[in-house]
């Protein structure tokens, strides 16, 4: 392990479990189990439930009078839209309308916000958010302050409901709760598709968050799991999915994109792509054979290169190979319109589809 990679508060229990790591945003995270293994761990969450640790998501705090609508001027979707108590996803970017990170906002009240942005670009975004902040706003980050704990898969709430903390809130929705001497935050949200919630608990307070959670019967979740996860679901991540050479409006994010607000970050830029049409979308790949699709490998209609794969994996629910990928909108394809992929010189078929992979049983 390299001496520079950061560890969550929870790395010795990690160990103790016979983790495999490896490097995530500039930390040393599981990847999977003993025991267990990517294809156990996405089981349990689609399944049963299971737990990740993924204190290596950003933390900051935005305060100060005015702090939401200081938020809502600067990142892509409408704080206005929610209430006190409500978590939204949203965008921050940059000018051109690349997306510098993606990132949940917590809206406590009109003066203060919590945000979560992915650990390569908690620093960035921060900053960025600093310097425009007017005088009276203050911009914390709080990385290393607290640890998050993701508790994923159709018996999370009885697994919640069993450790006394709240569980029937509504989606994207959030509450605090006093446990083993701290305090957290509970948020119905995750990454997975499946019902499930976020910890936000305090950084010396996470050791006996998650020992309750394991003795709760919770299998232990590696990010690898965690991704097959996330990429049957279409969902994007930011680096791959997303990027500042990636928009919201190619990546099919322009539902987290409040249209009608005067003012964020990216606005004009974004607002003409989207009247122009962007030159390329987002688009699900299922290989109809055998093969294992990764990024960056070109797809082709024909004899004709038409895009590049963004993500791609073996779908463990589908038992196939799956892709996102970013497809020109000229020609125009249709979902069901077969394709190939280049996987390391050999073209393998695809068929165009429109994720979600699988069908969740969340509710």
């Amino acid at each position: 392990m390299s001496a520079e990679l950061l560890q969550s508060p929870l790395h010795a229990r990690h160990v103790a479990l016979g983790a495999k790591f490896a490097a995530f945003g500039g930390w040393d995270m599981p990847l999977e189990y003993a025991g267990g293994g990517v294809l156990k761990e996405h089981a349990a969450v689609r399944e049963s439930a299971g737990v990740f640790d993924v204190s290596h998501l950003g933390k900051a705090t935005v305060r100060g009078p005015g702090a939401a609508a200081f938020v809502n001027s600067c990142l892509t979707n409408d704080l206005g839209r929610i209430a006190p108590g409500k978590a939204q996803y949203t965008l921050c970017c940059d000018e051109t309308g690349g997306v510098v990170d993606d990132l949940i906002a917590y809206l406590y009240d009109d003066d203060h916000v919590f945000l979560i942005p992915n650990a390569a670009n908690t620093a960035e975004v921060v900053r960025r958010l600093a310097v425009s902040a007017p005088d009276g706003i203050t911009v914390t980050g709080q990385h290393r302050s607290y640890a998050v704990l993701a508790v994923q898969g159709p018996r999370s709430e009885a697994v919640l409901g069993e450790l006394g903390l709240p569980a029937d809130h509504g989606y994207m929705s959030f509450a605090t709760a006093a446990f083993a001497g701290g305090e957290l935050v509970v948020c119905r949200t995750g990454y997975t598709g499946e019902h499930g919630y976020e910890l936000v608990v305090g950084w010396d307070d996470a050791p006996a968050v998650w020992d309750a959670v394991i003795a709760a019967g919770v299998r232990p979740c590696g990010l690898g799991a965690r991704d097959t996860l996330r990429t049957e679901m279409g969902y994007p991540l930011h680096g791959q999915d997303l990027s500042l050479d990636i928009s919201p409006v190619q990546a099919g994010a322009g539902w987290a994109v409040g249209w009608s607000k005067p003012a964020f970050w990216g606005r004009g830029a974004l607002t003409a792509e989207k009247a122009a049409g962007p030159r390329r979308k987002l688009r699900g790949l299922e290989l109809t054979g055998r093969g294992i699709p990764r990024g960056h490998m070109r797809v082709y209609a024909g004899d004709k290169l038409v895009g590049e794969t963004t993500s791609g994996t073996f779908s463990p629910t589908k038992k196939a190979g799956i892709a996102l990928a970013l497809i020109d909108t000229e020609p125009a394809l249709a979902d069901g319109d077969l394709v190939e992929i280049d996987i390391r010189g050999r073209r393998t078929e695809a068929r165009l589809t429109k994720p979600p992979f699988v069908t969740p049983q969340v509710r």
